[in-house]
């Protein structure tokens, strides 16, 4: 494996730079076709209505051009992506049944650990594949379902066609359309009426082949009244050459249930990072995003809450980090369809060595849905003088009897408040760090422990010689 310079320091203090010996066996060419789509469909021997879906999807993939607001996306080649990548041995039950090299992988990114430690089940993506899916037997007595997207549609054709791509169809963006053409891998979830799930589910998605494309696309079904937390983390190899992940998430919170999906994306910096995260929500539901975004050479990623019906909520609380030569244009969207629907942003972002972040969000209230209400937090943290902030709050409200608040602000690291930690025996360094901690608690304090821990350890790790 050959890493330029100038990639390699921007890699630097990125742990996750390996990569494992390329054992597939289908890698489909480089560049998106007709025939790549249909070796896809073939490979998964899946029904005709998932092929069609998937070809109507690659024309409007083709119809659409690239965006050009947000982050800059002329780096991207398409042509130069492989668009599917099948590993050898997938999908194991068993631990030991997953291919040595790859279990290696997750071993070494502590997955089997955090399973057996805190966790009501596991998966884990390796390319375009889920090469282990696993949930206790405690939570399949009670109904819960925690497959692999392709087992869900398989295992459970109804439910499944139900929802798929009722949430995020495949004309809603370019990225979504790919994502429907290509797809691979993801979680199926249903979480039965009633049932809660009080520890969390976890997928972990790993990119190793070079100039790979990842397109997981994730299914989950909260059931009324039910309660589930999801997490997902996210890694890949630190190449020269750029990879590309666009996954879809679509959530369905049914009456009176609650969800939270949490991701904590540390891609390496060579990673183009375009996500569609939508989640519709019913009466009385309560939907949460808390997202962590550190890694990637560009990450546009707005997770969605519609709130559909009377009572429904949603929550964002997002981070974003952005070191020299990476954008995270991040947000959130909150959109009221119903009467007395409420929702809350609360957006932290970190940028330093000319890194750029910024708060892309929507809050809309439509005409009718009278009593609603969403307040928006937005605040900005520059390291140092060469760092770049932006916010673009779009704000759109047909409905009189609402109300929303938007308030932002941006600081730089104060002098004074160094001089002060280390006068009582911080290194500068360590004081920066401790400013930073500090900065992102509301949002680190709703992760579970284990993860809060790991994510002001990747923060540390990007902090390193920032100051001074």
């Amino acid at each position: 494996m050959t890493i330029n310079p100038e990639v390699n320091e921007i890699n630097a203090t990125y742990e996750y730079g390996w990569s494992s010996p390329e054992r597939y066996a289908i890698k489909a060419p480089k560049g998106l076709s007709r025939d790549v789509v249909e070796m896809i469909s073939k490979a998964k021997d899946e029904p005709q209505w998932m092929l069609d879906f998937r070809l109507k999807a690659l024309d409007i993939f083709l119809s659409k051009p690239m965006p050009e607001w947000g982050a800059d996306l002329s780096g991207l080649n398409l042509d130069e992506i492989y668009y599917y990548i099948k590993p050898e041995g997938f999908n194991a039950r068993s631990w030991d049944d997953v291919p040595a090299d790859v279990k290696e992988t997750f071993e070494r990114l502590g997955i089997p650990e955090a399973e057996r430690a805190a966790l009501a089940g596991v998966g884990a993506q390796y390319e375009s594949e889920m090469v282990y899916h696993n949930l206790k037997e405690e939570w399949e007595k009670l109904g819960v379902v925690f497959l692999s997207i392709e087992d869900g549609l398989k295992e459970y054709p109804e439910l499944f066609r139900e929802h798929f791509a009722t949430i995020v169809p495949p004309e809603d963006n370019k990225f979504a359309a790919v994502n429907s053409a290509v797809w691979s891998g993801g979680s199926f979830v249903y979480v039965p009426k009633g049932v809660k799930v009080d520890i969390p589910l976890q997928t972990y998605f790993r990119i190793n082949a070079e100039s790979s494309g990842q397109f997981e696309r994730t299914l989950i079904i909260i059931d009324e009244g039910a309660q589930a937390h999801y997490i997902e983390g996210c890694t890949a190899p630190a190449y020269s050459s750029d990879s590309f992940h666009s996954g879809v998430i679509e959530i369905v919170v049914k009456e009176g249930a609650r969800f939270r999906y949490s991701t904590i994306q540390n891609w390496s910096h060579n990673v183009y990072n375009l996500v569609t995260q939508r989640a519709a929500v019913y009466g009385n539901g309560v939907m949460e995003w808390v997202d962590g975004n550190l890694g990637s050479k560009v990450t546009m990623k707005y997770p969605a809450c519609y709130l559909l019906e009377e009572g429904a909520r949603g929550e964002v609380l997002s981070i974003a980090m952005a070191g020299r030569g990476q954008h995270q244009d991040a947000g959130a969207k909150i959109v009221h369809f119903a009467p007395h629907t409420s929702g809350t942003i609360v957006s932290k972002s970190i940028s330093k060595d000319s890194g750029r972040s910024s708060y892309r969000g929507l809050v809309k209230i439509y005409e009718g849905a009278r009593g609603s209400k969403t307040n928006v937090e937005c605040d900005a943290l520059l390291l140092d003088e060469e760092a770049r902030t932006d916010t673009y709050p779009y704000i759109e409200i047909e409905e009189k009897d609402a109300s929303v608040g938007h308030e932002a602000t941006v600081s730089k690291i104060n002098d004074d408040q160094i001089l002060y930690l280390q006068s009582r025996g911080l290194s500068e360094d360590e004081a920066a760090g401790l400013i930073v901690r500090g900065f992102i608690e509301p949002i680190a304090k709703e992760l579970p422990l284990e993860y809060a821990v790991e994510l002001n350890r990747l923060i540390e790790l990007e902090m390193e010689g920032s100051v001074g």
